[in-house]
């Protein structure tokens, strides 16, 4: 029997454009992707018979084939057939550490480190491309939670270029435990309120997408500046969820007037808020801050920072 330990981070959006509808239905977008150290650990091991089991410390988090971590198990049982005859079934066991639904692509980076520790455990000796191209069969973020550092992605987010990693930038993360936001409805919604905005043929949408590796913000994520990427963070997304969620636009504002923040911004769909930081003192100072501020038990906040890597090994047996 064998096991792997895998490090999982989580990841926050710098910048999240939507550009239109793609050709396959999906919104077409344009992004910057960026691996934090908030992570969650994934222990995956050999077991006897050829089953998928799921265990998880957060009551949250099913255990079921509706949880991303169980598909991605399957995908490489139906993928390596003889390999699977060969080392039987696997349990994965989930410590989370990353809030549940937050829009830190939790459930994705859990995937994408199954993937990476079945390809361990059966010596598979997959390329980071080809575990990349398996991820982005379960969804739109697990290719970057197998590759992790800094990237820009496009299309649904599965199309990758690396940038220069970041490092060493501090991070705020915010977050109401019991607050969820519906990515497929903020999607829905922005669609129905934007959507005459979009473009829609596929040489204006491919144009469009590449025009971000020439954008400011790119400048400034190679220029390493985490003052001008503060400056030039977007989310589209903020246009429909801010106005239905007052809380979320209650920590942007607690965080906008706090000194030492140099940008905040909600991640993907939300509902996390997080704000960008030249040193871990000033992040410490703040989340102090914004926790007397709002006196509300059911806000979490997590001090982090950039990294530079996704998926990594911590230990095997």
């Amino acid at each position: 029997m064998r096991s792997y330990s895998l490090i999982a981070p989580a990841k926050i959006n710098l910048y999240l454009e939507i550009i239109g509808d793609g050709l396959d239905g999906y919104h077409e977008l344009a992004m910057i992707l960026q691996s934090i150290g908030l992570a969650d650990q994934i222990d995956v091991r050999s077991i006897s018979t050829d089953t998928i089991r799921v265990h998880c410390n957060h009551p949250q988090v099913p255990t079921d084939k509706s949880n991303l971590a169980y598909r991605a198990a399957e995908l490489m049982m139906r993928q390596f057939p003889k390999a699977f005859a060969k080392y039987g079934g696997v349990e994965v066991t989930i410590n989370k550490q990353i809030p549940v639904a937050a829009g830190l692509a939790g459930g994705s980076t859990n995937a994408a480190a199954v993937l990476v520790g079945i390809d361990l455990l059966w010596k598979l000796g997959l390329t980071q491309s080809e575990l990349e191209e398996l991820g982005g069969t379960l969804g739109s973020d697990v290719p970057f939670c197998v590759a992790g550092g800094t990237a820009i992605a496009t299309g649904r987010g599965e199309q990758l270029s690396p940038l220069p990693s970041l490092d060493n930038i501090y991070i705020v993360l915010a977050k109401y435990r019991s607050l969820e936001v519906s990515t497929a409805w903020a999607y829905k919604t922005y669609r129905q309120q934007f959507g005459h905005s979009y473009i829609r043929d596929s040489d204006n949408l491919t144009a469009r997408a590449n025009a971000v590796h020439s954008g400011t913000i790119v400048k400034a994520v190679l220029d390493k500046d985490a003052g001008e990427i503060a400056r030039k963070l977007r989310n589209d997304l903020e246009r429909v969820v801010l106005p239905d969620y007052p809380q979320v636009l209650q920590l942007r504002e607690v965080f906008a007037n706090q000194e030492g923040v140099l940008g905040t911004m909600m991640s993907g769909s939300g509902p996390t808020v997080f704000a960008l930081f030249e040193s871990q003192q000033q992040a410490e100072q703040v989340k102090l801050q914004v926790k007397e501020a709002i006196l509300d038990e059911d806000l979490e906040l997590f001090v982090t920072r950039t990294i530079t890597h996704g998926i990594q090994v911590a230990s095997s047996i």
